[in-house]
């Protein structure tokens, strides 16, 4: 998918705030097509990206490390 965006779980280091951010951005820019979105569109789009960045949080906060199936 996004080539750019790195693995923000780590064993040593969590994740800053910024770096789950990009994260988000990259997605949400690579999901809409838009790299800048037209005026129109940029309160959704700044949505999306936060909405993304609150889900990775989430997602990072409740991950059990060493969990296997």
């Amino acid at each position: 998918m996004c080539q750019s965006i790195k693995v923000l779980r780590r064993k040593d280091e969590t994740a800053t705030k910024e770096e789950v951010r990009a994260a988000a951005l990259q997605f949400v820019r690579k999901v809409s097509g838009y790299r800048t979105p037209s005026k129109a569109n940029e309160e959704v789009f700044q949505a999306a990206v936060d909405e993304v960045a609150e889900a990775s949080q989430r997602l990072l906060k409740s991950l059990r490390p060493g969990a296997r199936v």
